[in-house]
């Protein structure tokens, strides 16, 4: 009732500009008044049709999430606001959106994501709601609910007490560096938690965003995958699919080092390449984070992982190994012959090796990315 009101009274604006044009005797300011009050009723019907087809499209997407099977729970805007006391312990804030921490009545805790927005993160939203909302493991961070009601879209997950990943590894302060143990184990929780969705789901998934910052901790320093906003679905008979690599976070996780570091100078800003360099070099001890002891005095069996990593991110994807196996080597049930090719890091531009497209088979698929 309220926008056919607003339309009413800007026809009533339009016809007392006319009558008064008319009125002060002016043929010339007539016209000019109406062809004004034409444009301006142009403008008025268009963003009224804006307006009716973007409800109606967002009544048809909300009618189609509660219809999904599976789905978590759908709380209303006032229930996450009660939640999260209107948003007010705010636990990160970004272009996306931000996240706030809340009790649920039950006593549990939860970050609730409150995306900003509307074309590319409804986008996002519905992605994650689809593709998280009924799949279930102990290395993928639990959504627990969501909210979309009119223009608000909200994500409901456990909440993670020591969060993200990129926090820890990248802090300079030795007090608060992960040890090898922590470290290593990290790296097999981020394996299982990918083997699962590459190889486990009726549908495979693909996440695209795979980094440090995607990457939570609860209060034991178990990792979990998350932000499933740029996740591809893949079908089981589907051939072929275009994935990006994003990062190389298992080599950040090992070298305490970003995968594009604006403050190192030009040779070392490029993780990758610097990679690579020590590679041909035969010194990936010195990449071995510095910042922890711990990491120093275990520094042969890092550089081991290390050429793990490596081995998952060649180009040729027949080369890589698939995630389950990946776990293997990881839990030291395997052993494997590493097949890979000494030259691929070579190929690599700072460019690709931030992001490029690859073309793989759903049964090959690597990680982690």
């Amino acid at each position: 009732m309220f926008m056919y009101g607003n339309i009413r009274s800007y026809w009533l604006l339009i016809l007392i500009l006319l009558i008064t044009a008319v009125i002060a005797g002016s043929i010339f300011d007539a016209f000019f008044y109406l062809l004004l009050c034409g444009l301006l009723g142009l403008v008025v019907l268009g963003a009224f049709f804006f307006l009716r087809s973007r409800n109606r499209f967002q009544e048809v997407e909300e009618d189609h999430l509660d219809n999904m099977l599976g789905m978590p729970t759908r709380f209303s805007y006032e229930e996450l606001k009660n939640i999260t006391k209107n948003f007010s312990n705010k636990l990160g804030e970004g272009g996306f959106g931000s996240v706030s921490q809340g009790t649920l009545p039950s006593g549990s805790q939860v970050a609730v994501k409150h995306l900003f927005g509307i074309g590319p993160v409804n986008k996002s939203f519905v992605a994650e709601v689809q593709t998280i909302g009924s799949i279930h493991h102990f290395n993928l961070v639990s959504l627990l609910g969501f909210c979309a009601e009119k223009f608000n879209r909200l994500l409901v997950y456990e909440y993670m007490a020591n969060g993200s990943l990129d926090r820890w590894i990248f802090n300079k302060n030795q007090d608060l560096s992960l040890d090898w143990q922590v470290r290593k184990k990290i790296i097999l929780d981020i394996a299982k938690g990918l083997a699962y969705l590459h190889e486990d789901c009726n549908r495979k998934i693909i996440h695209l965003d795979i980094k440090p910052q995607n990457i939570l901790l609860d209060e034991n320093f178990n990792a979990k995958v998350s932000d499933f906003g740029l996740s591809k679905l893949i079908e089981k008979d589907q051939s072929q699919v275009v994935t990006s690599m994003r990062g190389t976070p298992v080599l950040e996780v090992l070298c305490g080092l970003r995968n594009i570091d604006g403050s190192q100078q030009e040779e070392d800003r490029h993780l990758l390449k610097l990679f690579g360099r020590k590679q041909e070099e035969g010194q990936l001890l010195d990449l071995v984070d510095k910042c922890s002891d711990d990491m120093q005095l275990n520094a042969v069996e890092v550089v081991e992982m290390m050429k793990v990593a490596a081995w998952c991110l060649q180009t040729d994807y027949a080369r890589r190994p698939s995630m389950s196996a990946v776990v293997k080597v990881f839990e030291g049930s395997v052993d494997v012959v590493i097949d890979m090719d000494e030259d691929f890091l070579n190929e690599i531009t700072p460019e690709v090796g931030e992001c490029f497209a690859t073309t793989v088979l759903p049964s090959m698929l690597a990680g982690p990315r």
